[in-house]
């Protein structure tokens, strides 16, 4: 079971952002810039492009509303999207405010954030949502 398994199950807290049968969306708590989301789908399935074609589409369409508050909440030019995949064995999305491709660099150093920023970062979103 995967660590993301583990938070949508319940057994490790996050800042959820949205769910429903398939996807569950969440701040990442190593971000890149404040409004880091993750969307993870509810099956563990470790590469992104095996999950099944059904899941590849509706996955862009439970994002699209949370890119949209991201960019409502955050001063960006968009909400980036990268699929990157390397750090948990399970299929992911990574929606970041961004203003530069460079904003998308997973190799930068991480923010370190506290409960509060979390929690004033998630009202955000969920208020633009």
């Amino acid at each position: 079971m995967t660590i993301f398994s583990k938070i949508i199950a319940g057994e490790i807290p996050c800042y959820k952002i949205a769910e429903n049968e398939k996807f569950f969306a969440f701040l990442d708590i190593f971000p890149l810039v404040k409004g880091h989301v993750l969307v993870v789908p509810k099956i563990e399935t470790d590469q992104f492009f095996d999950l099944s074609a059904d899941y590849l589409a509706e996955i862009l369409l439970f994002s699209r509303p949370i890119a949209k508050a991201i960019e409502r909440a955050f001063e960006c030019n968009r909400c980036g999207i990268s699929v990157v995949g390397l750090e948990v064995p399970h299929s992911h999305l990574h929606l970041v405010p961004i203003n530069s491709a460079d904003d998308l660099n997973f190799t930068r150093e991480k923010l370190k954030l506290g409960p509060e920023d979390f929690v004033d970062i998630q009202e955000l979103i969920l208020y633009n949502l």
